[in-house]
């Protein structure tokens, strides 16, 4: 455990923690403001995957409630489940690694042209959105060839089931104030 915490501080004293990190990566505004929201509200990842909190809901009032409670309660864990699902999901395939290079491979040319001048096609100053369009039709045969069509659908449906199973068989944490239950008529 201490030998842990002094990797960790000496990769926070190369700049390399995630806190140092993240914001070099995402640019600034919108997104770069969501995701720190999001890492400010995870919870506990020990209580999250602790198997002693785990059993099957005894009605379906109960595994109502445990599913709207644990889906508000760990929303920012199961965001990270989510990412975590896409990078395992682009990771292991190949294809489609190529694809992404070659898309973002054509923006950043793209980028790269419109810092030395405008860019013009046939005559016709292309709009930065147009410029945008061009890099997806030229990276469209790649994506359709690395089947990133079944792999979005893969990853909604992994993420489906595996954050409901977590969301339905979690027992919920205990709220202050929120123990008012409904008795069966």
């Amino acid at each position: 455990m201490a030998a842990e915490r002094d990797q960790h501080k000496d990769a926070e004293a190369e700049g390399l923690s995630a806190a140092t990190l993240l914001p070099k990566l995402i640019p600034s505004g919108v997104g770069r403001e969501w995701l720190e929201r999001r890492r400010a509200t995870i919870r506990p990842w020990g209580s999250f995957v602790d198997q002693r909190r785990f059993s099957r809901p005894r009605n379906l009032g109960e595994l109502c409630q445990r599913l709207v409670r644990n889906v508000e309660y760990y929303q920012s864990n199961y965001v990270f489940v989510f990412l975590g699902l896409i990078v395992y999901c682009v990771v292991t395939s190949p294809m489609l690694l190529v694809a992404l290079a070659v898309f973002f491979g054509a923006c950043y040319i793209l980028y790269l042209r419109t810092l030395q001048s405008k860019f013009v096609l046939f005559g016709r100053e292309v709009s930065p959105a147009h410029q945008y369009a061009l890099a997806g039709a030229v990276s469209f045969p790649f994506f359709w060839l690395a089947g990133a069509g079944s792999a979005v659908f893969w990853v909604l449906g992994a993420t489906l089931v595996v954050i409901g199973s977590h969301a339905a068989f979690h027992l919920t944490e205990a709220v202050d104030g929120e123990e008012l239950q409904m008795e069966p008529v």
